[in-house]
């Protein structure tokens, strides 16, 4: 529609170079990593992470230039009512492809607290009994009253300043929605400082490891699985919503059409609810109990 030729609401993408270019630095990356870490990829020797560092420059790349392509597409009035909603439909499947993932991660942890004996469990007694022996005793876990609860409060503050930058978009305050926005990113990145932290206690102290406890690497595999994984989307969040306030600085936005911003908000309220669930269940009821 942003073109006189075009008589329909459908955006024709033309040929894109970033899949290709996203897909080579992908797996540039992952060998590179592999080589970094265990040595012997394509040559590259152990402890040698610059073919690791090309690879992740290379997605770097990608995702500015993708990025980039759509905002401008958006700038020139291609996203018509019709595209947005594929665009909508699109992200709602993302983040149903995202819960799916992290109830893998869950699965695992319930089925490890379990099954961690190897046992047939024939009764709900049974069960009680399974479930009260995890984590491994001997096994020190995380306070859940201490950073993880601030983590927490953190996280449930974004959520209150991401909706009120959005609102403040929609009634056309820019101002307000740049706050909103600034204030999001500060506390996620201070959500990651922390879990930093954190990993780097419980790895000084050696928490999860006992070896009077056989299963000791099984606690230990499944809480960095799922509480990484989950730091990682946190991460990608904070980016997610850095480039929405460098557009909206520069210009980008609208109160009918924002969503760019919306999709990034809908992810991080998709953030916030997934760490509820870790901090209840990984923390308090699998961590504080073992205190």
């Amino acid at each position: 529609m942003a073109h006189g030729a075009v008589k329909h609401d459908y955006h024709i993408l033309p040929p894109s170079p970033w899949p290709l270019v996203g897909s080579v630095a992908a797996t540039v990356m992952a060998l590179g990593l592999i080589g970094w870490l265990k040595g012997g990829v394509l040559g590259i020797e152990k402890g040698n992470w610059a073919i690791f560092a090309a690879g992740f420059a290379g997605i770097l790349y990608t995702f500015f230039g993708w990025w980039s392509d759509v905002a401008k597409e958006a700038k020139a009035g291609d996203h018509t009512p019709v595209v947005s909603i594929g665009l909508r439909y699109g992200m709602i499947l993302f983040i149903a492809s995202e819960v799916m993932f992290f109830v893998a991660w869950f699965w695992m942890f319930f089925e490890m607290a379990l099954f961690h004996e190897h046992r047939t469990l024939s009764s709900i007694e049974e069960v009680r009994t399974a479930w009260a022996a995890w984590p491994p005793a001997g096994v020190e876990t995380v306070s859940p009253w201490h950073l993880p609860l601030i983590n927490t409060l953190t996280l449930l503050l974004s959520g209150t300043t991401v909706t009120w930058a959005h609102h403040a978009l929609q009634v056309g305050d820019r101002k307000g929605a740049k706050w909103g926005l600034i204030l999001t990113i500060l506390l996620g990145a201070l959500f990651t400082a922390i879990q930093v932290y954190e990993y780097a206690h419980i790895n000084h102290e050696q928490l999860f490891y006992s070896e009077a406890a056989v299963n000791s690497g099984l606690y230990g595999s499944t809480f960095f699985l799922a509480t990484g994984f989950h730091g990682f989307h946190v991460f990608v969040g904070t980016l997610f919503l850095l480039v929405c306030l460098i557009r909206l600085m520069n210009g980008a936005f609208t109160p009918k059409q924002h969503f760019g911003f919306e999709a990034a908000a809908w992810y991080w309220h998709f953030v916030d609810v997934v760490w509820l669930f870790l901090f209840a269940f990984i923390y308090v009821i699998f961590g504080a109990s073992a205190h």
